[in-house]
C-alpha cells in the first residue's frame, strides 16, 4: 500500500509518528511519503520536504512565503497525481492541506483529515470546503466529532494521544523533586503562555495575581515555565521590576513537570490547559486579546467557553477570566480559594478523571484503523466510538 501523508509543526510531526507506527504494524511494507518532521522519518516516512517547511504562523508570515508556500504544494500535487497513493492524509495545517487534499480527491484518492480546524467555534463556512476536500475527518475531541456529525461530514472521533501519555495519577513530590522545588510549601504554577504576543498580553497581569496571593499566603511558592529564551528573559524583566521579592523560580520548558508539582496552575487558555486537566490539576483560566480582535471575535465566535476543560465538559467546570475580568485580584482571589477549600479541587479532579478516560481511545491504532478502512472502502462513514464513555 502507498499512503501520502503531510504534517506541519512539531504536534502535527508526533501525530503523524504514531499513526504510521500503527499503520507499519499492520501493513510492515506500506510505502509512506510527503512532509514529514524527524519524528515520522524516524518511523519510516520517506520526506519530499522537511516538516518545518509549513511550520509557519500568523497571516504576515504566510503572506511572505506565499510563492515559496504555493509551490510546494503545487509540486506535491503533481508527485501525487504521477504517482497516486491508495490514501492521503493531512495533519493539521489546513490552510495548506485542504487545497492539496481537495486536488487529490476531485482525483479520485481517497483523503482524510487528521485533527479538525476550530470550525466548530467559528468561520463555520469553511465546512463547505472541508466537505468537498475530505472524505474522513478525524476529530481528537468527542464534541468536534458531534459538531460535525450535525452536519453530515463523515467523520470519526479517534481520541488524543496525550490521554495514553500522562498517567491517571501525577506524582506532585517526583515532579518537585525533579525540578528542585520546596517540598512542603503550597506551589502555584504561572504558564502566561508560549509565545510573546501571550506573554506581554498576560505576563505582568499574571505576576501582580502572585503578589495578591502571597499577600493572603505568604508561604506560598511560585514557579513559572517559559517556552523559549525569549520569553524568559521578558518574564524575568517582569518580575525584577514589579515583584523583585517575589518568591518564584522560572523554569526553561518543562511545563508539563511544573503542572505535576503545583497545587494550582493559573494559564492562558491554549493547549496546556488539556495538560492540566489530565494531570488532575485545579486551574484558573485567563485569556486577553488585542481590543479589536477581541471585538471581533465576540461577533464570530460560537462557543459560550474558550477552555478546552469547559469544552470538553459542555459546561463551566473551570473558572475563565476573559479580558478585562482577568485582573490580578480575580485571579488571585480564584487561586487562593482552590488552596482554601481542597475539598472544590478533589471534586474538579473527579470531573477531570472522567474526561481523561473519555479521550484515552488508543488514537494512534484507531488513526490508522479509519485510514486503513478508507483506503479498501471509500464509502466509510464511521460511527462516533465511545464517545460516552467517563
Amino acid at each position: 500500500m502507498r499512503i501520502g501523508i503531510v504534517a506541519g509543526e512539531a504536534s502535527g510531526d508526533l501525530l503523524g509518528a504514531g499513526m504510521i507506527r500503527a499503520i507499519k504494524q499492520r501493513l510492515p511494507d506500506a510505502v509512506i511519503e510527503g512532509i514529514a518532521g524527524p519524528a515520522m522519518i524516524a518511523q519510516g516516512c520517506t520526506a519530499l520536504f522537511p516538516a518545518e517547511k509549513l511550520a509557519v504562523m500568523g497571516f504576515v508570515e504566510v503572506l511572505g512565503r506565499y510563492r515559496e508556500l504555493h509551490g510546494i504544494r503545487t509540486e506535491l500535487i503533481r508527485h501525487f497525481l504521477d504517482n497516486p497513493p491508495d490514501v492521503f492524509i493531512g495533519i493539521d495545517a489546513p490552510d495548506f492541506n485542504l487545497g492539496l487534499e481537495h486536488a487529490l480527491k476531485e482525483a479520485g484518492i481517497p483523503t482524510v483529515h487528521y485533527v479538525s480546524p476550530s470550525v466548530w467555534a467559528w468561520r463555520q463556512w469553511r465546512l463547505r470546503k472541508i466537505a468537498r476536500s475530505t472524505d474522513l475527518m478525524l476529530t481528537l475531541f468527542p464534541f468536534e466529532a458531534v459538531f460535525y456529525e450535525a452536519h453530515h461530514v463523515p467523520v470519526r472521533f479517534v481520541g488524543h494521544p496525550l490521554a495514553e501519555m500522562i498517567p491517571d495519577v501525577a506524582d506532585p513530590q517526583a515532579a518537585r523533586v525533579a525540578l528542585g522545588l520546596p517540598l512542603k510549601s503550597e506551589i502555584v504554577a504561572l504558564l502566561p503562555g508560549s509565545r510573546m504576543s501571550e506573554v506581554n498580553a498576560l505576563g505582568l497581569t499574571f505576576i501582580q495575581a502572585a503578589q495578591w496571593c502571597a499577600q493572603h499566603r505568604p508561604d506560598v511558592h511560585f514557579v513559572a515555565p517559559l517556552a523559549t529564551p525569549a520569553t524568559r528573559e521578558l518574564f524575568e524583566q517582569l518580575v525584577k521590576t514589579h515583584a523583585p521579592t517575589l518568591s518564584i523560580t522560572i523554569i526553561a520548558g518543562r511545563s508539563r513537570e511544573v503542572m505535576a508539582a503545583a497545587d494550582v496552575v493559573l494559564l492562558a487558555s491554549g493547549t496546556a490547559t488539556l495538560e492540566a486537566l489530565l494531570l488532575k490539576r485545579p486551574m484558573v483560566v485567563a485569556y486577553r486579546l488585542a481590543r479589536l480582535t477581541y471585538w471581533l471575535a465576540k461577533w464570530l465566535v460560537k462557543v459560550p467557553y474558550v477552555s478546552l476543560p469547559n469544552l470538553l465538559a459542555g459546561k463551566s467546570i473551570v473558572e475563565e477570566y476573559i479580558q478585562d475580568a482577568a485582573t490580578p485580584e480575580n485571579l488571585g482571589k480564584a487561586v487562593v480559594q482552590f488552596l482554601e477549600q481542597p475539598q472544590s479541587a478533589q471534586a474538579l479532579q473527579k470531573i477531570f478523571s472522567d474526561i481523561h478516560t473519555s479521550l484515552r481511545q488508543d488514537a494512534d491504532q484507531q488513526a490508522a484503523e479509519a485510514v486503513l478502512a478508507l483506503a479498501k472502502d471509500r464509502t466509510l462513514i464511521s460511527p462516533l466510538p465511545r464517545t460516552g464513555e467517563g
